[in-house]
């Protein structure tokens, strides 16, 4: 009574208690059932259509353009296969296997409690906002498809067709879901404080590693550095590279789970960040081949949205400015210096953008981002810059090494299914459209 007194001073009787219903009152509300929040719900449905319109629209006709004509039909269906595959292993056994505890396994994979949304009523709202989970789950997928497709831009014109989409729904399963829960979904990173805002580590790191990793394993192309390998159309790629830009701002504003001022923050680092790489990528060409060209602004765009993805929602503008600006000249650096160097054949770079961008836009995550923007739990906002930035190589080493070890394993298993995973000579001769689908991408 004494220590009330002391904290409560001279105040009436009637203040006490309306002081005591305020303290209480979080309490109350805390307890009272969430209700579903129509601004929230309607941005989350946007924001997933942003990404499919990135991987069925932008992501096509980036590669498609990339590819030499031969191989332009080929390359498109890889990619939508990978994506229509994708989003079903997702909603089959893939989202639960991310977003779920996984008992003794939750440390590195998630369970199966939520199979074919499984117990999810369509009016449940999700864990991290006030909208549905069938429309988290339906996001999520989006980000499942496009992490594969991108791979698939390492292995065209000469990966067999039936080769790689076994090879989708393996990787889906023992690939992408265990990363995602690790990260996001609960495991030993995301306890950590592993911070990856919308897919530096669980996409562009993931799809970077396993499409060099396929690269390797498939072999180069017969002509690679024997013949110019042209690619069929840069305007296409341009175009694609340009709905890759639109569609991103819901890939990474999207993934503050809500119509909040986090949103704002993502939707201006993006901007930024993929602005700055144009820049500086298509720098690097002006001073070193003398020209400019616009494949390299293309490829700069996409090396700076990578790179600020892990970052978006973190940072302020002049973080975006530096990782996005460092970003370009980190791309260009892998696609004209590292692979050369390497020896690798790696068809439309997807390593040497989404992998190099990647890591260092998870790594700039740790240097740059503030602490009122850092999720909660995580070591920065405790103050303890270095140890995020140790959480941070701790996240890149971890994605880098169970990827590719278990790319390798699925790559072989695949190879087995089909009895070898490259195409013959002659149909890498007359190219894989005819071949394969009997299509041809230009009839001029």
């Amino acid at each position: 009574m004494k220590l009330y007194k002391k904290y409560t001073g001279g105040f009436t009787m009637k203040k006490q208690i309306l002081t005591m219903v305020g303290l209480l009152a979080p309490f109350f509300a805390f307890a009272e059932e969430a209700k579903l929040d129509t601004g929230d719900t309607a941005w989350m449905i946007t924001a997933t259509a942003f990404v499919v319109l990135m991987t069925v629209g932008g992501l096509i006709l980036f590669y498609g353009g990339m590819t030499r004509f031969k191989n332009i039909v080929n390359t498109i269906m890889m990619v939508l296969m990978a994506y229509a595959i994708a989003i079903v292993v997702w909603f089959l056994w893939g989202y639960s296997l991310a977003f779920t505890d996984g008992g003794s396994l939750n440390a590195i994979v998630g369970g199966l409690s939520k199979v074919l949304m499984h117990g999810v009523d369509y009016k449940t709202l999700s864990d991290v906002g006030k909208f549905p989970e069938w429309v988290f789950a339906t996001f999520q997928s989006t980000f499942a498809a496009i992490t594969i497709a991108l791979a698939a831009g390492a292995v065209i014109e000469r990966m067999k067709f039936s080769t790689w989409l076994i090879f989708v729904i393996l990787w889906i399963t023992f690939v992408y879901a265990p990363i995602a829960h690790v990260v996001w979904g609960g495991g030993f990173l995301f306890d950590a404080g592993a911070l990856d805002f919308a897919g530096g580590t669980v996409v562009h790191i993931n799809a970077g590693v396993t499409g060099l990793v396929l690269a390797i394993l498939v072999g180069k192309r017969k002509d690679f550095r024997k013949t110019a390998i042209l690619p069929s159309s840069v305007v296409l790629t341009s175009l694609g590279a340009g709905l890759l830009w639109f569609g991103w701002f819901g890939f990474n504003a999207g993934s503050a789970f809500g119509a909040n001022e986090v949103a704002g923050v993502a939707l201006l680092t993006t901007n930024l960040a993929a602005a700055a790489a144009v820049i500086s990528w298509v720098l690097m060409e002006w001073i070193t081949a003398k020209k400019p060209t616009l494949l390299g602004a293309a490829s700069g765009a996409i090396a700076g949205l990578v790179a600020i993805t892990p970052a978006a929602g973190f940072v302020d503008a002049t973080g975006a400015l530096i990782i996005g600006f460092v970003a370009g000249i980190v791309g260009w650096f892998g696609v004209y210096v590292l692979k050369k160097a390497l020896g690798y054949d790696d068809s439309l770079d997807a390593f040497g953008v989404h992998g190099m961008a990647g890591i260092w836009g998870a790594l700039a995550t740790g240097f740059f981002a503030l602490q009122p923007l850092a999720w909660d739990g995580s070591p920065l906002q405790n103050g303890d810059r270095m140890g995020q930035i140790i959480v941070q190589i701790e996240s890149i080493l971890f994605t880098i090494v169970f990827t590719a070890i278990m790319t390798v394993i699925l790559f072989f298993i695949s190879s087995a299914i089909t009895r070898g995973a490259r195409v013959d000579e002659e149909t890498e001769t007359i190219g894989l459209d005819e071949a394969v689908h009997g299509e041809r991408g230009f009839n001029l």
